[in-house]
């Protein structure tokens, strides 16, 4: 590791002091070893007008040379890797998932630096019209500073996913990480120090919800990714200001299982859509509703599934399943699992919290969950595989829309017809058929979020980027004649 976890050089100036420290946890010990200093709202102020001073000229690169630019981001990264690593392993407890989030900003960077060239060169020249003598032509202005508000679970990946075709678009972006997860700041800042070009356009700014609603105020666009209750408010203050918000909230994925389908394939998918980072990713499946032929069945090729995943306590590169990284989530995680066994649900595997300085949460199978049920009605956010008989299709979509969240969902049939239909009928952004959480790997599919799961354009697929800037038409007279005829031409007017 380069530096210590707490060092705080920051590539585009000196780090002011906040206001006041927050403690942070440490989820696998459960101790306190890191103090976040919290910027004070003049201090959010002062980043932001330092970045909108710096985008004129990030803009003026055109996008080739912001790609070349945040290509070098991408390799200074690379350089850091070991830091941020440990930066992330004590920040979520986890190994395996840290290595997918640090490939995964990688190959965004790599992506999205191919494609934003070509993407925002397309409809820019000018074109007739109907009118003779009159043309029109698009031009893509971005919004001059993004913020974005990045959450605990996936916190460098997060915080990039929006940041990256942001910045190729030719804005400036202010970022705020989650207080649970900060630790991965100082290898990022000492990345960015590497490259001025993209520090100049990048600031960080750390804190809780309070440093969050100072960012609000200063910006042109902001972007979230949290909780319903949390988004709500950002979706409020972003209105008060006439600013877009794009959010991406909680999930409550279901998936259908189909009685004629391949039941270890499918609780395989399932078993990995559902328990990937111990549960804790909005797009993880929480329900299953499986036909009821098929139920007994699936259960038990879900629990052989179940029964290999190990708890990485004693070793964090040995194990599958992390610890619950925000303290905050232990007493929902409890809360559900007391519901459930008090209104008598069936536990296949699992159940219990293991308590190891950190808080683990066993990897779990709820069979004969009803809809009253916290496991069926909330978000855990957890480990916890909640199941469900259904008798009919029209059940089985109805069981699946019950809940506010509408994020993703899975279908697993293999009647191909029987799979469309069941998949168009649901209220989710993405549906993967006969696989799960696909939209995890997958990022060329465009999709919006459902009900309460979130606002706004896709954050897949190439639309992605088009969030960031707004068009501008420019509208020429190459020759025609100005003839309105509801006033006389100014040179023509009686004296």
């Amino acid at each position: 590791m380069s530096a210590p976890l707490n060092a705080t050089a920051d590539a585009a100036g000196p780090r002011s002091i906040g206001t006041y420290g927050i403690p942070v946890r440490n989820p696998r010990t459960g101790a306190t070893d890191f103090t976040l200093q919290v910027a004070a709202p003049e201090q959010v102020a002062a980043e932001a007008a330092r970045l909108r001073a710096a985008q004129p000229a990030w803009r003026a690169m055109g996008v080739t040379e912001r790609a070349i630019a945040l290509l070098e981001f991408r390799d200074a990264l690379g350089r850091h890797e070991n830091a941020m690593m440990a930066a992330l392993h004590a920040d979520t407890g986890r190994a395996i998932e840290t290595q997918s989030e640090l490939r995964g900003v990688r190959d965004s960077l790599t992506r999205w630096c191919k494609q934003a060239p070509e993407l925002l060169a397309q409809g820019s020249a000018p074109r007739d019209i109907a009118i003779p003598g009159f043309s029109t032509q698009r031009l893509w202005v971005p919004y001059t500073l993004v913020g974005v508000i990045s959450p605990w679970n996936f916190p460098f990946l997060l915080s990039f996913i929006d940041a990256i075709p942001a910045l190729l678009a030719g804005c400036a972006t202010l970022i705020k990480p989650s207080e649970v997860t900060p630790r991965f700041v100082g290898p990022l800042r000492a990345a960015l120090a590497e490259v001025p070009a993209v520090a100049a356009v990048i600031g960080v700014v750390e804190g809780d919800g309070s440093t969050g609603a100072a960012l609000i105020e200063v910006v042109d666009q902001v972007c979230f990714t949290g909780s319903v209750p949390t988004g709500r408010k950002v979706a409020e203050a972003a209105a008060r200001r006439f600013i877009p918000a794009q959010l991406e909230l909680g999930g409550k994925d279901p998936a259908i299982v189909t009685a004629d389908t391949d039941l270890v394939r499918a609780a395989a998918a399932i078993a990995w859509g559902g328990l990937a980072n111990a549960g804790q990713s909005c797009l993880s499946i929480e329900r299953v509703y499986v036909e009821r032929a098929a139920y007994e069945p699936f259960l038990a090729a879900l629990a052989a599934q179940v029964a290999v995943l190990r708890l990485n306590t004693s070793d964090i590169a040995t194990g599958e399943i992390g610890p619950v990284i925000s303290a905050k989530q232990i007493a929902v995680v409890r809360r559900h699992l007391d519901d459930a066994r008090v209104r008598g649900a069936r536990f296949i595997s699992g159940g219990h919290l293991i308590e190891q300085g950190g808080v683990w949460c066993e990897p779990t199978v709820i069979a004969d969950a009803t809809p009253e049920m916290l496991v069926i009605a909330e978000e855990s956010f957890a480990p916890l595989l909640a199941v469900a008989p259904f008798d009919t299709d029209a059940e089985a979509v109805a069981l699946a829309n019950t809940t506010p969240y509408g994020l993703s969902a899975a279908v697993f049939c293999n009647d191909n017809a029987r799979c469309a239909a069941l998949a168009s009928q649901l209220d989710a952004g993405a549906v993967s058929l006969n696989d799960a959480a696909l939209t995890a790997l997958i990022h060329e599919g465009e999709k919006q979020a459902f009900k309460f799961s979130g606002l706004g354009g896709s954050r897949m697929g190439t639309a992605s980027i088009f969030r960031f800037l707004r068009a501008q038409a420019h509208l020429r007279n190459t020759g025609g004649q100005w003839d309105p005829w509801w006033f006389p031409r100014p040179d023509s007017a009686s004296a």
